[in-house]
């Protein structure tokens, strides 16, 4: 596609998602009006950071930012990874920006090694916990998952973080189609309750409290404690809960839970499994979280059909699927199934220029 064509979009929303598509499509890409209305008009730290972050792992990308920051114009580069250093803001959590370094480190032109540091789980974005058991772990689905990894060094939560992850990424040149449409049924149920600066106890406290919700469905429950102390433990006490519901066909079903200022361990570990009972009810082979990685790697895939299934399409997919047609001209077709929808789309064929052939 010519780097030529640009793309107008209005408003601070969908941003990080666009950029992504900007840069994998080689479309230049311009979003006009972001919190044009704000009494704090323009783009946020972290969005910025976001742009940085970008340009780090590409050669040859420019980004522009008008004098009042309402506008922003990037002319996408080269996908380059290698190695990336970041601080990331406390205001969005590291998984903010490890969801757009899982969707472009692939397709770059050596591994992609990104140590950030920052808040490694809040209520708002992916933990690094799912994203290193859940996120990587879908990439399989799409032959990317050998050599990838997440480690995480230190954990940091809200208000000031502290935390440190390393991401690791190897490339490829190009992805496998999916057919995915068997859901199956939960057969397990993993997870991880950590706890930084705070009672040990606190983890064992949400581990009890997620297994009295969750052990009347299924026996296979393991959550795992993660206590972290001194340097490693951050900057700020904190506690939270990952878990993540694995089916007889591999899907991955997934749901979180941080506490906020005066919550019980007990009611957080007891709100997180309900969260991932609603999950599992919404059903499909990918979860609410998930659904925008599986549109766009089907939509990078080869000239064949790619099919799968889909519990509900969230707000957020709907849009998703709307800029996907935007940057690679692809439409799915979506078939309401029972309870869940079947989405088929034609890859686009998408190879990765960057990697070097041996």
């Amino acid at each position: 596609m010519s780097k030529r064509t640009v793309q107008q979009f209005t408003g601070h929303a969908f941003l990080k998602q666009r950029l992504v598509m900007a840069l994998l499509s080689q479309q230049t890409v311009r979003i006009d009006g972001i919190r044009a209305q704000d009494e704090n008009p323009g783009l946020r730290d972290y969005e910025v950071s976001l742009l940085r972050l970008l340009e780090q792992a590409t050669n040859g990308t420019r980004i522009v930012i008008s004098p009042t920051g309402t506008s922003v114009v990037l002319r996408p580069g080269m996908i380059t990874g290698g190695r990336i250093d970041m601080d990331c803001p406390v205001s969005r959590s590291i998984g903010y920006y490890l969801e757009a370094l899982v969707a472009i480190a692939p397709f770059g032109k050596d591994q992609m090694t990104a140590t950030l540091r920052g808040v490694t789980t809040n209520n708002v974005d992916l933990s690094v916990d799912l994203i290193r058991t859940a996120t990587l772990v879908n990439l399989r689905n799409f032959g990317l998952s050998e050599g990838v990894e997440l480690r995480i060094t230190k954990r940091g939560a809200e208000p000031r973080g502290g935390g440190e992850v390393r991401f690791i990424c190897p490339v490829v040149r190009a992805v496998t189609p999916l057919n995915f449409v068997d859901a199956g049924r939960v057969r397990r149920i993993r997870g991880i309750a950590y706890a930084t600066r705070v009672s040990p106890q606190s983890a064992n406290r949400m581990v009890e409290a997620a297994r009295g919700e969750l052990n009347r469905y299924i026996p296979d429950i393991y959550i795992y404690t993660d206590v972290y102390k001194g340097a490693e433990s951050g900057l700020s006490p904190g506690f939270g809960i990952s878990l993540v519901a694995e089916t007889t066909t591999g899907a991955l079903l997934t749901a979180e839970l941080c506490a906020q200022a005066g919550d019980a361990p007990e009611d957080v570990g007891r709100d997180a499994a309900q969260r991932l009972l609603h999950e599992i009810a919404r059903g499909g082979c990918f979860d609410s979280a998930h659904q925008w990685q599986a549109l766009l790697l089907m939509t990078l895939g080869p000239e064949h059909a790619s099919k799968t299934r889909f519990g509900k399409l969230t707000p957020f997919s709907i849009q998703y699927l709307r800029d996907l047609r935007v940057f690679f001209n692809t439409t799915f077709k979506i078939k309401p199934d029972n309870q869940s929808v079947l989405l088929t789309c034609l890859g686009t064929g998408f190879t990765n220029v960057g990697k070097k052939t041996t």
